[in-house]
């Protein structure tokens, strides 16, 4: 046979979601956390790593780290699920509750992968921009859902890149007003320090998601979980890859939950240096700046992509671009990093900004002058 059969047409315009590998000195692009893990666990690892059997299966439900979170949660094991980072799972609930016939919610600017998933996976895809501000139309919302062909809602909480927060009522109005799945993803929520989790009892339609990945330490090894009612649970079971995280990560990820109050310092650290880039962007002219109760700070400024690559080939600092971005006209995303990373991106902004204002006043001048001197001859 000299040719292929096609695939779905559902992908023919689907654009990949791009992670881009791109490599600099500075890497505050993907919101990771600035440090690798602390030595202790570090050592942990090492001495267990000779026991490990890598030729066996894992465990294919992740039985002692779901038992950890549970307890920590004050749930049972049955409403924990634990998958291959936060997008599996999302793509996961997609398959048990979207598919063909069925509808998703969601409120850009927002996590991309949602959409991707959606398309994916043939689910109709309902968006509701954001307001000006980047918060929920919450009227808007309220109304489509009282239509009652929603299936599944997705919310990021704090949202996923501008950094704010859907009001708690807002969250409850939804809940009330639909019975579809309304995912909250809070995989940022160690630096908001707000939770949904205390409505999980009143609202069996909550599902909220979490992962490792950002306030611990464990970007490179994929881990995160969903917390809900045992009936979405034992749903999102029929649809998962049966041995997704491997034993390694599953260690892992239990030792660093059990030792988790070690991070606490450097997650006091990481809102500590969201302000300082907040503070230090604001006091640069042009520069608009988001509130953000993330690890991250959104950025708007004129000419965005030109920034950005004056960042990461002049001073080899790699930020996200979204300034073609729909809703994002103009923005950029900075990852909080160390100290020191924060003080190199600060610095390299400043000269960058400072040097088009410069450049700003030598053409003014020069335009004066010409148009002086063609005054004076008389053109």
């Amino acid at each position: 046979m000299d040719r292929i059969r096609p695939p779905r047409p559902e992908l023919e315009y689907l654009v990949p979601y791009d992670a881009k590998d791109i490599k600099a000195e500075v890497m505050l692009a993907a919101n990771e956390h600035p440090a690798n893990l602390p030595g202790e666990i570090v050592e942990k690892i090492s001495g267990w790593l000779r026991e490990l059997r890598f030729n066996r299966y894992p465990d294919p439900m992740a039985s002692r780290l779901r038992e950890l979170i549970a307890e920590a949660n004050g749930l049972e094991p049955h409403n924990v699920l634990i998958g291959n980072g936060g997008d599996e799972l999302i793509f996961e609930l997609l398959l048990a509750w979207g598919g063909p016939g069925r509808t998703l919610l969601d409120c850009p600017p927002t996590f991309a992968m949602y959409g991707i998933d959606a398309q994916v996976s043939g689910t109709e895809l309902v968006r509701i921009p954001r307001g000006p501000e980047f918060e929920v139309d919450a009227e808007a919302v309220l109304a489509r859902l009282a239509e009652g062909d929603i299936d599944v809602v997705m919310i990021s909480q704090p949202n996923n890149p501008t950094g704010n927060l859907t009001p708690e009522t807002v969250l409850i109005d939804i809940l009330n007003v639909t019975d579809a799945l309304v995912l909250v993803d809070e995989a940022y929520f160690e630096f908001s320090r707000q939770t949904m989790r205390p409505h999980m009892e009143r609202h069996p339609n909550l599902v909220i998601l979490r992962t490792f990945s950002k306030a611990f330490s464990l970007a490179g090894l994929r881990v995160g979980y969903v917390l809900g009612h045992e009936d979405v649970i034992r749903e999102l079971t029929k649809v998962r890859q049966p041995y997704s995280v491997d034993s390694f990560a599953q260690w892992v990820a239990a030792s660093v939950f059990r030792d988790r109050v070690v991070f606490q310092q450097a997650i006091r650290d990481i809102m500590r240096g969201r302000d300082t880039l907040m503070h230090g962007l604001s006091a640069i002219g042009g520069i608009e700046v988001f509130p953000s109760e993330a690890n991250f700070v959104l950025f708007r400024v004129e000419h965005a992509a030109a920034l950005w690559r004056d960042l990461l080939h002049n001073y080899s600092v790699l930020v996200r671009d979204f300034s073609r971005s729909a809703g994002l006209d103009d923005c950029l995303r900075v990852t909080v990093g160390s100290d020191e990373e924060n003080d190199r991106f600060l610095s390299a902004v400043e000269d960058i900004m400072s040097h088009r204002r410069a450049s700003e006043i030598l053409s003014g001048t020069e335009a004066h002058v010409r148009h002086g001197t063609a005054g004076e001859l008389g053109y």
